[in-house]
């Protein structure tokens, strides 16, 4: 079972939450889909949750701040430095949201926006290093961003977090696709490529499942959408979906073994 408790790399996706209007609605929509539970939501830390998998963090849910923003998964990228990260964010041509806020003994928070509008955070670990589980059945598999200029963008986020970035192998490569992973030098840590208008634009999170077919018909059940249907792929059986709140997210089967 892949796990860490302590603080995620510099550059590193280490954390995921989202905003909605129905907290409890959402509780109930990815317990099902995901088998969550979940700790927190006190009114002095704004009703935050994070849930949690076979007692682990895995995500957060949170209370929607701006009924004018559309409900959206955010990925929170790891720093030992928010304020300095914010500064790189700035002279790279993006834009502050959040200013790095302090949320008391558990971290440091900013949002951000990348030069094509895509939203981002960071995340400065202090109680809270960021999620503890990850690759398992209702955990974090991956982050990407689909956008709509690929070579800008990876020259954006390689000033901000020192990215390196590689194609795919051959055998992975989708004929015409401008997809690469980056890293800060060792394994992939997410994925960044050209917008296709089959999938959403942006930092999309993918969460690995069991069974990406069961995944699909429990999102339809319960109000969801599906945006990509299930495919084979070199990386498992994939799709994208969207909760009944309009987020959307991907899901990934491990059928690689």
């Amino acid at each position: 079972m892949p796990t860490r408790d302590t603080p995620w790399p510099n550059g590193t996706p280490c954390w995921v939450d989202i905003g909605v209007p129905d907290v409890e609605a959402a509780k109930v929509f990815y317990s099902t889909l995901f088998g969550w539970q979940y700790t927190g939501g006190a009114a002095e830390s704004g009703g935050y949750l994070n849930a949690e998998k076979d007692g682990r963090r895995v995500a957060g849910v949170a209370p929607q701040q701006d009924p004018d923003d559309p409900p959206r998964w955010t990925t929170y990228f790891a720093t030992d430095d928010a304020a300095a990260a914010v500064d790189r964010v700035r002279a790279a041509g993006g834009r502050v949201l959040v200013a790095p806020m302090e949320v008391g003994p558990v971290g440091t928070f900013a949002i951000l926006l990348d030069p094509q509008g895509n939203v981002f955070g960071l995340w400065q670990a202090g109680e809270h290093t960021g999620y503890q589980l990850h690759n398992e059945p209702g955990s974090l598999a991956w982050n990407e961003a689909m956008t709509d200029d690929a070579p800008a963008a990876r020259r954006f986020y390689a000033e901000v977090f020192g990215f390196r970035f590689d194609e795919l192998p051959p055998e992975q490569a989708e004929d015409g696709l401008d997809y690469t992973t980056f890293s800060t030098g060792g394994n992939p840590l997410g994925g960044l490529g050209a917008s296709d208008p089959s999938m959403p634009k942006g930092w999309q999170t993918c969460f690995a499942v069991a069974s990406t077919d069961d995944a699909v018909a429990l999102v339809e059940a319960h109000g969801g959408k599906v945006i990509v249907p299930p495919e084979n792929t070199p990386f498992g059986r994939f799709a994208i979906v969207e909760d009944p709140w309009g987020a959307a997210f991907e899901v990934l089967e491990d059928t690689t073994g």
